[in-house]
């Protein structure tokens, strides 16, 4: 008798620990309902995109087959992934084997984000513990949002397949892709419900859950540069699981039990760590700082130095190691290129300097990624205000436009630290590996020359931040614009005047051809101008306030 009375107990305390998943789910849809089919969309539009380039580019299979010794070689290993089906490649080989790593970073992205924002960011902004103090059970929040997760990741899958084979690839091949994308999107659903308990802080959950993405990616790539189809190294990775099911080639399934059963046991993990904390509290404390600030954060410069400076220090880090990795595959690439068709070396600028146009072509990537650095940094900006730190800031003696010209001068130095940090790792790599030392002078004027291209999308987000707040996200547009100008552009044969919108266009491709002294002065000029609009709007709005 009291052993049935205690089951019966024990199955209450399980629902009561979900009670209220189904409201909070249906909350979390309503509260995303721009962002989800942005996310579920914008992945399937990539991997469209990526059909309908491809098919442009190598036309017929010669030109297919043309390229295979690159994506064979270290550079198509790093890029891309095991090169399966490169022995006799054809286009679905191609998609799914290179270009598809990306839409399964993608798909790890969109999910360790979710549960990050409906969880730890919830917990953070007080808004969790209302909920809770309701008829709401412990696990229900990471409940909820690891449902809305798992769903995001079947409508990408079942929207993936249904391009693929629409587009007339093999159905098993085409399906277990998509299957892959959503199976490696839900193992970092379950990573991001682990680093959640960590930290009371949401970049630093969603932080490491970032460095676990990254660090997939760089275990995949080393395992598979080293090894032809991989290694154990690439066996470690969650994103190597995805590719090892060799979609097309052996259509193998059984990897993505791998990905099922590290997704089961990590939401198992954050479920077990969340009931050893209290709600809004990480397991790991934060450091305690000193009982008295220095005098030298009696500015609001210094301020904005002290709140950016750990994303500094890391990006710094990031981009110092990717630079001399790619800089010294430069030898290797280049050797690479050689026989490769015009239609793909038409990205480089052409047959008439492959060196010159490689190291343009990575000038380009880093300028982008510090963009994104940036539109990170004035997110982080935002934060500051919905979270009331920015209030008390400026009920004292600060004012608006110092508060938010300090930020954006702290962040616009560290963009271009950020590039002269990435130019110079590049440059050394680039040097030593082809043992010409004028490359280091050229790759960090190459990369130092995106500064002013960077600071226009930094004034954009300003302005988007300091007139309607609500709509800072959109500045991910001109950073996703010039991605595809840059990149694609050339072999896709696009308008002008989608060259002409990309403030990256205007700088010119260095080393390839001379840096545009004109273009740097109109972007710097441009910057001043729309960054002035934006703090002069800031101005004029209610703090805390959606715009």
């Amino acid at each position: 008798m009291s052993s049935t009375t205690a089951s019966r107990g024990a199955r209450r305390s399980g629902t009561a620990a979900i009670s209220g998943t189904g409201v909070l789910l249906r909350f979390m849809v309503r509260r995303d309902r721009v962002r989800l089919p942005a996310w579920v969309l914008g992945l399937t539009a990539l991997m469209g995109y990526f059909v309908t380039a491809l098919e442009q580019i190598y036309a017929t299979p010669e030109d297919i087959r043309a390229v295979a010794p690159l994506l064979q070689g270290p550079m198509g290993a790093l890029f891309g992934g095991p090169g399966y089906g490169m022995e006799d490649p054809r286009l679905e080989h191609l998609l799914a084997g290179l270009y598809g790593t990306y839409v399964l970073v993608g798909a790890g992205l969109m999910s360790l984000l979710t549960v990050v924002r409906h969880t730890r960011a919830e917990e953070h902004s007080g808004r969790a513990e209302l909920v809770r103090a309701g008829v709401v059970g412990r696990h229900a929040q990471l409940t909820a949002a690891l449902l809305l997760t798992a769903a995001m990741n079947v409508a990408v899958a079942l929207l993936v397949g249904l391009l693929m084979t629409g587009q007339g690839f093999p159905g098993p091949g085409s399906w277990l892709f998509a299957a892959a994308v959503g199976a490696v999107g839900l193992t970092f659903a379950g990573v991001a419900a682990t680093t959640v308990q960590l930290s009371e802080y949401p970049r630093a959950a969603a932080g490491a859950a970032g460095a676990v993405l990254g660090g997939s990616f760089a275990l995949r790539a080393l395992g598979d540069m080293t090894s032809e189809h991989g290694n154990v190294l690439s066996w470690l990775s969650p994103i190597g699981w995805g590719q090892q099911t060799a979609p097309y080639v052996l259509d193998r399934w059984w990897p993505l039990a791998i990905s099922v059963v590290a997704a089961v046991l990590t939401a198992a993990l954050g479920y077990a760590l969340s009931v050893r904390r209290d709600v809004g509290a990480g397991l790991v404390p934060p450091r305690l700082g000193s009982a008295r600030a220095a005098s030298w954060l009696r500015s609001p410069l210094a301020l904005a130095w002290r709140l950016q400076r750990t994303q500094v220090v890391g990006w710094s880090l990031a981009l110092a190691v990717a630079g001399g990795a790619y800089g010294a595959f430069t030898g290797p690439a280049l050797e690479a290129f050689e026989g490769a068709p015009e239609e793909l070396l038409v990205v480089l600028g052409g047959t008439e300097d492959i060196g010159a146009g490689f190291l343009a072509v990575l000038a380009l990537t880093f300028g982008l990624t510090v963009a994104v650095y940036a539109v990170l940094a004035a997110q982080t900006v935002r934060t500051e205000e919905t979270s009331g730190r920015s209030e008390p800031v400026l009920a004292a003696s600060v004012s608006r436009p110092a508060w938010l010209g300090s930020h954006l001068g702290v962040v616009a130095g560290a963009a271009l630290w950020l590039l002269v940090v990435a130019g110079l790792a590049t440059g050394v790599g680039a040097a030593v590996s082809v043992g010409e030392p004028r490359m280091l002078g050229e790759m960090l004027l190459a990369t130092v020359a995106y500064a002013p291209a960077v600071w226009v999308v930094l004034a954009l987000a300003a302005l988007l931040y300091g007139g309607v707040p609500r709509w800072l996200p959109l500045v991910w547009a001109v950073v996703v614009l010039a991605l595809v100008v840059g990149f694609f552009g050339p072999m896709l044969d696009m308008p002008d005047v989608a060259g002409w919108l990309s403030p990256f266009e205007h700088v010119g491709d260095h080393p390839l051809e001379p840096v545009s002294a004109a273009g740097v002065a109109t972007l710097t000029a441009v910057a001043a101008a729309v960054a002035v609009a934006g703090v002069a709007a800031y101005r004029r709005r209610d703090v805390l306030g959606t715009g």
